[in-house]
């Protein structure tokens, strides 16, 4: 039976004290457990999306399919897709936007900007440059930087920016996931290229003061990369560029993706993972509210509620009104179930997904 003090060797300057005997493992459990706890609070939240939506039944007529019959393949009904006019980081901004309305804090407040997009705009500066920009931050000299864990970059980003904000480097971050999906995809394998859309998501962060009891219980994260090859997009770095290659470029530049291997590596260590998250939360399934998770599939939600047990009126799915907008999926369910009344402060959450890598984490939290 797996135990929430059955945790991993823990290696500090090349030494794994576990191996050494200088700590055993209840007494590294507890350390774990202990500094997962943050009172961190999500102040405010903010979602976009571009102006085009799209209805499966139009892609039949378009692709010469059945009417109904990529509703049914994929479980979306519609999704979002930018016009060239439209960029990552100008819906980022608009989702930014809303999200500091939400939270009641001025732009001047914020004093670091993160992107957690998975995609890029363009190969260099950063998301985040991209994003400070279109806000009118060009001359403020307030630091902006990427977090990319794929489709779970805002849950990454969270983690990672929680810690710098208890150390007091920051008070008020800004995290914006944005990522347009649609310009890399191949229609010609409806696994891949028919759940996608595009969109963003925002979210005020800071610490929990007053009367918020908001606070980070616990998070993990882990990656196999037995299963890199499992989502990609070839292009958009050094290893395939066209001054590199002796091949066509266009191909490299639509996503991959094995949904079968997705889903049988996931299968295989998601469950370990949510028993980890929530022993190290200290709670039982039954204590959560809402269950957040990414957007993956409409596969991939029902094996939330199948396999993990997880009963279906708690799990947050927007999937058939907006497809996967990659990182941009978790936030934006997030804040469309804040903003119609069903997360209300001091409910307990899990976030959780999976993520190119083959990547999967989460994290429970009190709003």
């Amino acid at each position: 039976m797996h135990s929430c003090n059955a945790i991993s060797n823990v290696n500090i300057f090349g030494l794994s004290l576990n191996g050494l005997g200088l700590y055993d493992r209840n007494i590294m459990a507890n350390i774990r457990m202990n500094s997962s706890s943050r009172h961190i609070a999500i102040l405010g939240t903010g979602h976009a999306t571009p102006d085009e939506a799209v209805f499966s039944s139009a892609l039949d007529a378009r692709l010469n399919h059945p009417f109904g019959h990529i509703e049914r393949v994929s479980g979306v009904h519609k999704r979002y897709v930018a016009r060239t006019t439209e960029t990552a980081a100008s819906l980022g901004a608009k989702a930014a936007l809303q999200a500091l309305s939400a939270a009641q804090v001025d732009l001047q407040e914020i004093d670091c900007v993160v992107a957690a997009s998975a995609t890029m705009d363009q190969g260099m500066p950063s998301n985040a440059s991209l994003i400070h920009r279109e806000l009118g931050l060009g001359e403020s000299g307030v630091p902006a930087f990427d977090i990319n864990a794929s489709c779970l970059g805002f849950v990454a980003a969270l983690d990672t920016i929680s810690w710098a904000i208890l150390g007091g480097r920051y008070q008020r971050v800004l995290i914006v996931a944005a990522d347009i999906a649609s310009c890399g995809l191949d229609w010609s394998s409806l696994e891949s290229s028919a759940i996608f859309g595009d969109g963003a998501a925002a979210a005020v962060v800071g610490l929990s003061t007053g009367k918020n009891l908001s606070q980070i219980l616990g998070t993990d994260f882990r990656t196999y990369s037995s299963g890199a090859e499992l989502c990609k997009i070839p292009a958009g770095g050094s290893r395939y560029h066209p001054q590199r290659i002796n091949q066509p470029f266009g191909p490299l530049t639509t996503f991959k993706m094995d949904g079968k291997g997705v889903f049988k590596l996931t299968a295989s260590y998601l469950p370990i993972l949510v028993e980890d998250l929530l022993c190290q939360a200290g709670l039982k399934q039954d204590d959560l509210d809402w269950i957040v998770p990414h957007q993956g599939s409409h596969l991939a939600l029902t094996h939330l509620t199948k396999r993990l047990g997880f009963k279906q009126k708690k799990v947050i799915d927007i999937f058939a009104h907006h497809g996967n907008q990659v990182a941009a999926s978790l936030p934006t369910a997030l804040d469309i179930a804040i903003r119609d009344g069903r997360i209300r402060r001091g409910q307990t959450l899990l976030l959780l997904g999976t993520g190119a890598g083959l990547s999967m984490g989460g994290m429970v939290l009190v709003y």
